[in-house]
């Protein structure tokens, strides 16, 4: 099973590139996990939903039809490590590809969380974008561990 970040957003600090470079080499082996970077759409006086329309558009573009794709989103249930362990496990058991859809500063357009059967919230707090990568990558690795027995996560 192969899992992609698609993202809104470029140029993150270093310190979000590098923790996430360092989960998905942890997660090579066992779940490889991509990154694949969309440019924030320019929002000329205020109009963030032409902006949010063009990142949906060019985030449906990186969906492959066999992906089941999961829109990171505040109103979407949370889980807890283990729960997402479980959950992985029954995804890798279907076959698909994972893609976890992050948006812009606006949030998903409508055609994508249409198109995502699932929606998950990483917290009820409202976290930067560059730490969601981070805390997704690293959410992950750690579930990826729970599979593998691995003593990283300790509850």
């Amino acid at each position: 099973m192969r899992l992609r970040i698609i993202a809104v957003g470029e140029r993150m600090p270093d310190w979000v590139d590098s923790a996430f470079d360092d989960y998905a080499r942890r997660l090579r082996s066992s779940m490889p996990l991509e990154l694949h970077e969309l440019a924030t759409a320019r929002r000329s006086d205020g109009d963030a939903v032409r902006a949010v329309t063009d990142e949906g558009r060019r985030i449906l573009t990186q969906l492959q039809p066999r992906d089941h794709a999961v829109a990171l989103d505040e109103r979407g249930p949370q889980m807890s490590t283990v729960e997402l362990a479980r959950w992985l496990e029954s995804r890798r058991a279907s076959g698909q590809d994972l893609a976890f859809v992050i948006g812009g500063p606006d949030g998903l357009a409508a055609e994508v969380l249409a198109r995502c059967p699932q929606r998950w919230s990483l917290s009820r707090l409202t976290l930067p974008h560059g730490l969601v990568r981070v805390v997704l990558a690293e959410q992950l690795y750690r579930a990826a561990s729970v599979l593998a027995g691995h003593p990283y996560h300790r509850p």
